[in-house]
């Protein structure tokens, strides 16, 4: 596995960095702050991005299974932020939307959000977000073309 320099002079693997970079933002993205959990707040930013989606939709976009979501999409209800209606195309099927009240509520977290993120990447320039914007989404990109079955097979 290949080694990146770390500010302390060691060695960290770059998988090993990203945790750690996971960890922290978790410590800084408090509760109190966005006025929801992290995951409520991605799952209603998700909504509130593409409108109206499937709870399908939501597993695949969020990369969790399903029954987090509908752990996530209960404690969003109850919070007055999202709703589920029946697909009239199909009955089967659950569409999620946001309340008006969920809308203002992931304004006001989106505000936080990038309070936070001011302040997490406050040693790189616009140009180096930029760049990291980018190359993260290209990672992201790659993990989610190829199944984890295959990953595990490798």
């Amino acid at each position: 596995m290949a080694k990146m320099e770390s500010g302390s002079g060691s060695e960290t693997g770059l998988i090993a960095l990203l945790i750690q970079i996971n960890k922290a933002l978790h410590r800084h993205t408090s509760e109190e702050l966005l006025g929801m959990r992290l995951k409520a707040f991605l799952l209603l930013g998700y909504v509130r991005d593409r409108g109206a989606v499937s709870q399908q939709e939501l597993e695949a976009g969020l990369l969790m299974d399903a029954n987090s979501v509908v752990l996530l999409l209960n404690e969003t209800e109850a919070a007055g932020f999202s709703v589920r209606r029946r697909d009239p195309a199909d009955r089967r099927r659950h569409m999620v939307e946001l309340t008006e009240a969920g809308k203002l509520a992931v304004e006001r977290a989106e505000r936080a959000r990038e309070g936070i993120e001011d302040e997490v990447l406050s040693d790189l320039s616009i140009e180096e977000r930029k760049a990291l914007r980018k190359l993260l989404k290209r990672v992201l990109a790659g993990l989610v073309r190829v199944p984890v079955e295959s990953q595990s097979q490798a």
